[in-house]
């Protein structure tokens, strides 16, 4: 059965646009709550979930929304404020919680929000919950009687709960000292979290995007607009920048120099952390992780597997495999051993140690990967756009495809949480990536 509503993660859009519209919402709530409480049967515990958010300014109108439709289904509800993703994850699971949820759309603009549920252990829903929500959206939206009606509370001590946690991934034997980081915080829901975890474990701190008005979340700042935080780490002599997305799932570093670390590097500085400890059996990336990555592990002798773009179908892939290490060039990090879902501030605190561990600067730890060139050309479309139909596209690819001749990589995509088709090109040759990429993008 096809989603109607869920994406890859979670469901998505415009605000005031359905389905992220307060009466739609509302019965999301009603209808989560409603699946929940069937698989609560038999408990003598009523249902109860945690709702965080980002900082976008609808935040406040989907969190009552939202709040009123499990209250409607006799589900208590836990309200955290402004809290990264992950640490939603961690709080449901540590707390011992039915499910957890946040208001967010990750690293869009402030205009756009969605919804992503967590379950008891800290992990996506399952294809067959979130199946079983729609089913039950599809019924008319009633109200339990008022005896058994959900109520709500604030869990006033979250901020400190998910900080303990973050530097409990840390190595006990380390610390930060001596080290300069600029963090930025895209005036996101780590706005008030990331800085205090480097600070406490002994970084000097200099936050930036931590000053979140609603409006300007992702706003030219961020993991996916890295240049403000490459101007402030010269800018302040800083050892090296981190830089997080609206909801703190997504880790992109910067080296002293100003130079920008991807997701996929990151991603093999941890797994050389790893195997000089232990072992390493193998690892996950996706269609669009970079192919020198992929040939760098296998000289190493570690397995590399490929799952489709989203961190969900990397942690699914990871899971079926029993590895620990995965990831996107996008700077979604999963590391299974320290936690259940991508989480940047744990992800950069991996590095950290790694560094820490190795003696070196982060521009010191790539000498054996040299990256492909790789171009990456979103096109806007409408909504539901079929771009398999676009037959002159499909001629363009097997042409472009025959022209590479085996030493390059060709990938079309539609995006799984925006109106987007990504065009992605990988060769050895730079100028010959751009112009191919180009022509296929030009096809749409």
């Amino acid at each position: 059965m096809a989603r109607k509503y869920f994406g890859t993660d979670g469901i998505r859009g415009k605000v005031g646009v359905s389905p992220i519209t307060p009466d739609f919402v509302m019965r999301l709530g009603y209808a989560a709550g409603k699946v929940l409480a069937k698989s609560e049967l038999g408990s003598t515990n009523k249902p109860t979930v945690l709702i965080g958010k980002d900082t976008r300014i609808s935040g406040y109108m989907l969190e009552a929304a939202m709040e009123a439709g499990f209250a409607a289904a006799g589900v208590d509800v836990m309200l955290s404020g402004p809290m990264p993703t992950p640490a939603i994850a961690y709080l449901t699971r540590a707390l011992r919680l039915s499910a957890g949820v946040v208001i967010s759309a990750s690293h869009n603009p402030y205009d756009d929000n969605g919804i992503k549920f967590f379950s008891s252990q800290g992990s996506k829903l399952g294809d067959e919950v979130e199946l079983a929500i729609e089913a039950e959206l599809e019924r008319e939206m009633q109200c339990v009687s008022s005896d058994k009606l959900g109520k709500a509370k604030r869990l006033s001590d979250a901020h400190g709960r998910y900080i303990e946690f973050c530097k409990s991934t840390y190595p006990n034997e380390l610390d930060l000292r001596g080290l300069k980081i600029v963090v930025d915080c895209a005036n996101g829901a780590a706005y008030d979290i990331a800085p205090h975890v480097f600070h406490e474990l002994g970084a000097e701190v200099i936050a930036i995007a931590n000053q979140p008005n609603g409006f300007n979340i992702n706003d030219k700042v961020g993991a996916t607009a890295p240049d403000a935080l490459t101007l402030a780490v010269r800018a302040n002599h800083a050892d090296l920048g981190i830089a997080l997305d609206g909801d703190a799932d997504r880790l992109i570093m910067v080296d002293k120099n100003g130079k920008v670390i991807d997701g996929d590097q990151l991603l093999y500085l941890m797994v050389l952390d790893r195997l000089s400890q232990a072992p390493v059996a193998g690892v996950v990336g996706t269609l669009m992780t970079n192919m020198a990555v992929e040939l760098a592990l296998q000289k190493k002798g570690i397995a590399f597997a490929r799952a489709k773009v989203g961190d969900r179908y990397v942690l699914e892939l990871m899971q079926q495999n029993g590895w620990v290490l995965g990831g996107e060039g996008s700077g979604h990090l999963l590391c299974l051993d320290k936690h259940t879902t991508g989480d940047g501030i744990v992800s950069a605190l991996q590095v950290l140690s790694a560094l820490k561990r190795q003696g070196k600067n982060l521009d010191q730890c790539f000498d054996d990967l040299e990256l492909f060139p790789q171009v990456l050309i979103n096109v806007r479309v409408k909504a539901g756009y079929d771009w398999q139909a676009n037959t002159r596209l499909m001629e363009e690819k097997k042409q472009v495809e025959a022209e590479l001749a085996g030493q390059g990589r060709v990938l079309i995509r539609a995006s799984g949480t925006e109106p987007l088709i990504r065009v992605m090109l990988e060769t050895s040759d730079a100028t010959l990536a751009q112009t191919l990429a180009r022509r296929l993008a030009d096809c749409i």
